[in-house]
């Protein structure tokens, strides 16, 4: 049973690693490429941008062509992109290589998701969902340390090279291992909704990216805020008038747990994003660490958060997932806020102890809102589910990043000097805020939701009801 969610897991674990090798190694790569390290953000954004456009596709070509053939195809364009990142020698063409990378990553991680769904009984879906990201973890895990060595001491064409022997891996793993899950007729591709869609993600998060890091004239930066909000409402008066709608917005209305499940997470996201923004940064800006000492603290918490998959089924079974998700989530952003204490003089080992418990508390929350949010989704509906799950993902993360280099931006701007150590920690003090909001979808379900995934039954009540 193993076997398949840690096949799956490569797709996470290229992802997650890698995201934060690229978080350490910008300054060395602007400087490489002869770009400003601020313009090079948006090779972070054109990475969310292609997520977001190309991710609801995902359960439509996984119903069409296969989930298991998409999925390799998905991680061949991933390590095509990851060459061409290798091999960039402009801010053009690195910028274009990311989208290229995203491309691959929109497909092959919710695809890791639906396939274990649909291959995974119910009652042992929260222990799969453990093994698939435990080796997801090992990216963030290994990815500071190793791309702050290979920055600091190699160069960093190496951090995409790592890519390419996992991913021929994962290829042929997923070839022998992985169960041929039949095609089935999906429904009617609705292509108004992908172009509106896609306008509406990208310009949100092109938006938000430009604003709060503004490399490009900040007008800019409205103008696609402006264009993705007016698109992502004319998307949703177009659902109303369509039969097959490219992501159901209903699945929120029809399915309670899925709904608070998506909501709370997402929110919670805004600090998880923020963290490998804020936290290297200040690191190398503020303590003046090089990437590879900065690297080799940061990866902590990643460490963390693979120990606690030792112990997360167990305690969502005895405690069920409404008290776990919400002591977790409160726990977790209290221990997000620690982070604007830190100065220089911190000694390292309480660095290391509270983003150690971070890692454990993050893992427990997402451990547990994973498996919730497929708890009461039919399986018809499970490739929306997860389309619209990991779109939810990134749009929240990258607003995240725009909140946290917002408030760098206007405190930095209030006190009229270069960016400082108080700026961070208000920073920091910020992004725990909003992410404490994210208790809320959780307080009004019920002792016992998602029983049937969790195995607990110390609580029995009455069951959800759908909002109408």
């Amino acid at each position: 049973m193993r076997i398949i969610p840690l096949i799956l897991a490569v797709a996470l674990f290229m992802e997650n690693m890698d995201s934060t090798v690229i978080a350490t190694s910008l300054p060395a790569i602007a400087a490489d490429i002869g770009a400003d390290p601020i313009s090079l953000k948006l090779a972070l954004t054109a990475y969310f941008v292609a997520l977001a456009i190309f991710i609801p596709l995902s359960g439509w070509m996984a119903d069409r062509l296969g989930a298991r053939n998409v999925f390799r195809w998905a991680i061949l364009v991933f390590m095509a992109g990851s060459i061409c990142c290798a091999n960039s020698f402009s801010l053009e063409t690195f910028v274009g290589s990311r989208f290229l990378q995203g491309t691959g990553a929109s497909i092959m991680t919710p695809l890791a998701r639906l396939v274990l769904v649909r291959s995974t009984p119910r009652n042992e879906l929260v222990s799969a969902m453990a093994w698939l990201t435990l080796p997801g973890l090992i990216g963030p895990l290994t990815g500071p340390p190793v791309g702050g060595f290979l920055t600091t001491y190699l160069t960093w064409h190496w951090i995409f090279w790592i890519n390419i022997p996992i991913g021929i891996a994962g290829i042929i793993l997923s070839t022998i291992y992985l169960p041929k899950i039949e095609t089935r007729t999906p429904r009617p591709i609705d292509f108004p909704g992908f172009i509106l869609a896609a306008i509406a993600f990208s310009g949100v998060i092109f938006g938000l990216s430009v604003i709060s890091l503004p490399a490009i004239p900040i007008v800019a930066g409205f103008a696609a805020l402006g264009a993705g909000v007016l698109a992502g409402g004319v998307y949703l008066w177009h659902c109303r008038r369509t039969e097959h709608p490219l992501l159901d917005p209903s699945l929120f209305r029809r399915y309670p747990l899925f709904r608070s499940a998506v909501v709370g997470s997402s929110i919670f996201r805004i600090g998880v994003g923020a963290t490998p923004f804020l936290l290297p940064l200040m690191l190398q800006v503020a303590f003046g660490l090089t990437p590879f000492e900065s690297g080799m603290i940061t990866f902590i918490g990643a460490l963390g958060a693979m120990f606690s998959k030792v112990v997360a089924e167990r305690v969502f079974a005895a405690f069920g997932f409404p008290r776990v998700l919400i002591a977790a989530s409160i726990a977790a952003c209290l221990a997000l806020a620690v982070n604007g204490f830190f100065t220089p003089q911190t000694p390292h080992i309480f660095l290391y102890a509270t983003l150690l418990v971070s890692g454990v508390l993050r893992s427990i929350f997402f451990t547990g809102v994973n498996a919730l949010g497929f708890a009461d989704v039919d399986e018809k509906d499970a490739s929306q589910a997860s389309a619209i799950t990991v779109v939810g993902q990134q749009l929240s993360v990258a607003f995240g990043v725009a909140v946290a280099g917002g408030v760098l931006e206007a405190s930095s701007r209030l006190t009229g000097s270069e960016l400082s150590l108080a700026d961070f920690h208000i920073a920091w003090f910020v992004v725990a805020g909003v992410s404490l909001l994210s208790a809320i979808p959780f307080l009004r379900l019920p002792k016992d939701a998602g029983a049937d995934v969790s195995g607990h039954r110390g609580a029995i009540t009455k069951p959800v009801e759908p909002v109408s």
